[in-house]
């Protein structure tokens, strides 16, 4: 009876960084998750670390047929889906006179283009069922905007514009979709960053863990009256 009352949930991007994180929080919460990663090997092991009951898929977000199948295959194998997050993310940094048209394109089709495909996917099994939460990630950049990193952050900006008209839309589904956006959080992303030299800026003085990411991505998941939100988490960087 217990794993018919828990909530299913998608996490694409959910095998490191932000959404294992998540998916970590979640697991303790009784949620049932479906891992979804390029790399099924590394999402298996998500999985498997948090213990019976998840699953691993391998999904490339940028292709239409392989979201689509992927969520067929979450719905054969756990059921409809409550919750989704979008954490799957890629950055190729540099100045825009020196970055590649294809290095564009890739980052637009993950971080925008992904995330429309599989919430498009989710909003479809979601109406079926009766409501749903979709929790984007999005980035400070994308608020803040920062020199090196144009095309990211206009990837990371359009989640916010496409989450706030995409809540519009299903409101009254009862679907509800938010976006968090983090700052300078600890993970392989920004492993290669100066922290000695960015904590400066920073008013809370250090980077965030990616639980503190996770525990935000909760909270929007699961509060009822909150939809349309860009809710920063970012050690109070946006303030500077």
């Amino acid at each position: 009876l217990f794993l018919k009352m828990s909530k299913i949930c998608a996490i694409f991007g959910g095998s490191r960084g932000i959404g294992k994180a998540v998916a970590e929080l979640l697991a303790q919460k009784g949620c049932r998750l479906a891992i979804v990663a390029r790399n099924l090997e590394v999402a298996r092991a998500t999985a498997h670390h948090l213990g019976e009951g998840h699953l691993a898929f391998s999904c490339d977000v940028s292709r239409e047929k392989d979201v689509q199948n992927t969520f067929e295959e979450i719905q054969k194998n756990l059921g409809p889906i409550n919750y989704l997050v979008n954490a799957a993310g890629i950055n190729r940094d540099g100045l825009l006179l020196r970055t590649k048209t294809e290095d564009m394109i890739s980052q637009i089709h993950t971080n925008l283009l992904g995330t429309m495909l599989t919430c498009k996917a989710a909003v479809k099994s979601m109406i079926q069922h009766q409501g749903g939460a979709i929790v984007n990630i999005g980035n400070i950049v994308g608020i803040k905007g920062n020199s090196g990193q144009s095309v990211y952050s206009a990837s990371k900006a359009g989640l916010v514009g496409f989450s706030r008209s995409l809540a519009k839309e299903v409101a009254r589904k009862k679907i509800r979709v938010n976006v968090v956006a983090p700052g300078f959080i600890h993970t392989e992303m920004t492993a290669h960053l100066d922290e000695d030299e960015l904590k400066a800026a920073i008013p809370l003085g250090r980077f965030g863990e990616p639980q503190e990411v996770a525990q935000a991505v909760v909270f929007l998941l699961e509060s009822p009256y909150v939809t349309g939100s860009t809710l920063i988490v970012d050690g109070g960087l946006q303030l500077q």
